[in-house]
Parts: C-alpha cells; sequence; structure tokens
C-alpha cells in the first residue's frame, strides 16, 4: 500500500506573524503527513515593535530562530526568497535553492516607503531593519545636532520620543500631515502632547516633506528646514514578490484575501500580516502586530483543519488598544472598540510603560508556547464588538 503523501508548507517570513503561524502550525500539524519550512533572510527575530529603541542607542536581547523552533520538525531556511512560480508550485531563494510547496503562507510584511518623496531613498534614514536602525543610531551618537522625524503615527511618535529621552542635547522635529495621536481621545492625546512639550520635540503639523535633502528637508509649502538626520516612518509599502507572481493584489502589493486569508485568485496561498488585504465588516485592517499575530494564528489552525477535512469558519478580528511608549519612563494606552476607535479607557505614566513593556515582550514567549499548545491570541471580544458598532451604523 502506497503511503500518504508529503504536504509541502512553505511560510515566507519570520516576522511575527511569519513566527506565530509556523509555531501553530507545528503543533497543529505533528501528527498529519506535512513538512514545514520557514524561509527568513536572518536567523536572527526582528524586534519590529522595539526598532525605535534600536534607533536611540538600546541594545536588544539576541533572540534566534533556530533555537524556538528546535525539536519541532520544522526546516529553517536561511535565505530570501525572489520569485514564486504559482503554476509550478515553488519558490526560488537568492542561494539558489527551489522549495516546492502544496500550501504558502505569505508573511513578507511591510517596509517604509521612501519612494514616493524625490529623495528621500537616498537621504532619509528607516527602521526598516535592525541593521539600519544600528547605524542610524551609530550616526547619532556620532553627529547629534538636528534630527527630523517624518511621520507623526505611532512610530513616528515612539522614535521621536525615545531619541528626545535618550540624547536631551539633539534637537527633533516631527513633519506630519495630521496631529500626533489624533487616533486617540482626547484625554490621552492631551497627555502625549505635554510628554512632546517635556521633550521639547517640535511639530510641523498639517504639512508634507516634498524633497529631502542631504541636510534639510523641504517642506510643500517651500520651505526648507535644517535636519542633520532624517528618519522616515510616514507610509509603507509591501514586496513586490506577490504580484509580480501574478497574485492579486491590491494598489499596496498586499495580497487580496478571502474570508478565510486565502488569495483570492490563488487558494493554495494564505496571507497574514501587512502582507495582507484583509477586510472586516467594520473595514479594514490596518497593519500592526495586534492585528497580524491573530492572523498568523488563524491560517495555521485553519491550514490545519482543512488538511482533516473539517470546516473552518471566516476570519473575525477586533482591535482592543493602541500602546504608545514616550521614552522609557512614560507611555500612554488608548484602549479601543474593536474597529480602532477610542474608547472611554486609557492609561498614562507608569501603568503604561508596564503594560506597552508586557506587549513588547510577549510575542518570543507567545511562540515558544504555540509550540505545544493553542495559544488564545484572537481578540474575539473586540471582534464582537466591532460587529455590533457595524450593525449599529
Amino acid at each position: 500500500m502506497n503511503a500518504t503523501p508529503t504536504h509541502e508548507i512553505v511560510v515566507l517570513g519570520a516576522g511575527y506573524t511569519g513566527m506565530m503561524a509556523t509555531a501553530r502550525l507545528a503543533h497543529r500539524t505533528h501528527r498529519l503527513p506535512v513538512h514545514l519550512t520557514l524561509v527568513n533572510p536572518s536567523e536572527r527575530f526582528t524586534e519590529r515593535l522595539r526598532s525605535h529603541q534600536i534607533a536611540a542607542g538600546q541594545q536588544l536581547a539576541d533572540l534566534r530562530i533556530p533555537e524556538l523552533l528546535a525539536g519541532t520538525g520544522v526546516d529553517f531556511h536561511r535565505a530570501r526568497a525572489t520569485a514564486i512560480d504559482t503554476a509550478a508550485h515553488r519558490v526560488t531563494l537568492d542561494d539558489g535553492a527551489v522549495l516546492p510547496y502544496d500550501t504558502l503562507v505569505y508573511a513578507l510584511g511591510s517596509i517604509t516607503d521612501t519612494a514616493r518623496v524625490p529623495g528621500a531613498a537616498e537621504h532619509a534614514w528607516t527602521l526598516n531593519s535592525p541593521q539600519l536602525a544600528h547605524e542610524f543610531a551609530d550616526r547619532l551618537a556620532a553627529t547629534g545636532g538636528a534630527v527630523t522625524v517624518v511621520g507623526a503615527g505611532l512610530t513616528g511618535i515612539e522614535v521621536a520620543t525615545e531619541i528626545a529621552d535618550s540624547h536631551p542635547g539633539v534637537t527633533v522635529t516631527m513633519i506630519g500631515t495630521g496631529e500626533p495621536g489624533a487616533m486617540m481621545g482626547a484625554k490621552a492625546r492631551a497627555h502625549l502632547t505635554r510628554a512632546l512639550d517635556r521633550f521639547g520635540i517640535a511639530r510641523r503639523v498639517g504639512v508634507r516633506v516634498a524633497k529631502v535633502l542631504p541636510e534639510a528637508v523641504e517642506l510643500d509649502t517651500g520651505e526648507v528646514l535644517h535636519s542633520d538626520l532624517t528618519l522616515w516612518t510616514a507610509g509603507v509599502r509591501v514586496p513586490e514578490l506577490a504580484a509580480a507572481a501574478g497574485i492579486d493584489t491590491d494598489d499596496q502589493g498586499a495580497v487580496i484575501t478571502d474570508p478565510t486569508l486565502r488569495s483570492v485568485s490563488h487558494p493554495d496561498v494564505y496571507a497574514v500580516g501587512d502582507a495582507a488585504a484583509v477586510s472586516q465588516p467594520w473595514g479594514r485592517i490596518h497593519g500592526t502586530c495586534q492585528s497580524g499575530m491573530p492572523t498568523g494564528a488563524y491560517v495555521a489552525d485553519t491550514i490545519a483543519r482543512r488538511l482533516r477535512g473539517k470546516a473552518v469558519r471566516p476570519f473575525r478580528f477586533g482591535y482592543i488598544h493602541q500602546p504608545v511608549s514616550l521614552g522609557r519612563r512614560d507611555g500612554v494606552i488608548q484602549f479601543t472598540r474593536g474597529d480602532d476607535t477610542p474608547g472611554p479607557w486609557y492609561l498614562t505614566g507608569r501603568a503604561a510603560v508596564l503594560y506597552k513593556e508586557f506587549v513588547s515582550s510577549s510575542p518570543w514567549p507567545s511562540f515558544r508556547l504555540s509550540r505545544r499548545a493553542n495559544m488564545p491570541v484572537k481578540f474575539s471580544a473586540g471582534a464582537r464588538a466591532a460587529a455590533r458598532a457595524t450593525k449599529a451604523a
């Protein structure tokens, strides 16, 4: 009698979503004829939630992916995917290897988009990799002077306050089209504003950067601001691998998914995290670790259920918070409704610092536990609240 053929699952990307999907898949499929391969260009896990700390010159823990996967049966392949052949069901890597797949999990995440503004790619720094963040920190320590943070979102806020806290002699300016913390409630936003004032962070609101120069930024008003170091945190883009393979993507390159996070054009491809265009009844999910890890867990469970011939339910998600660090000794946590609009509750000060540290440090233990148990990472209460709000609208 012929043995049951092995089902090949390849996961591209070992960020928060790829690691969650891999660890959970290893647990959910260990009794099935499945071979699981995780592809990532680095053995070290990147804590993107702490990129602002690296940029300010702090050292993070050395978390190694192969060590976490030891004993799970997962093959870790250190390489970068360069092409997907959807007809032949295989992925080509930059080391010359070609991996066949029956199921592909696309978890390549996103990076800061510097392509839309002249000079940004050449003269602005990003936090797109730990190496770039470390190099920025070295330049900051050596140069000091004036730092311009382009983008007033949560990443921009965290890196601006971290730099101002760690380097009090540096002048920090934030540039954004909206007020920092505009997504928060009035009280949480007021605390954030007081923190920015305390650090002496200047804000230019309601303007855009039209051009980045070697030691300056030019605004769309024509004004030119001196900048020894410019750090770009505005806008994101997804790797072009899926679009180049003929997989249906949106205008940002994210894979368009069905309610079970499969590609609408290629059902053997699942997309998670920032690389996926995921819609909910209340709107589209925006890329965060908070939403990304549940997509990774859901896809792992869904693949395992389908391999067993079981029915699956659509993915449902709702947000619960907007956690923001304000240097090492302050923070603000805005608790939200499921659709990410601000609720009445928030935390500040030491309580917010402890809460944010718990959030930032929780993924790695979650991956470790997911190898042996089904960790409850779906924010089902938030999803139910979001659904109620949608029906009431």
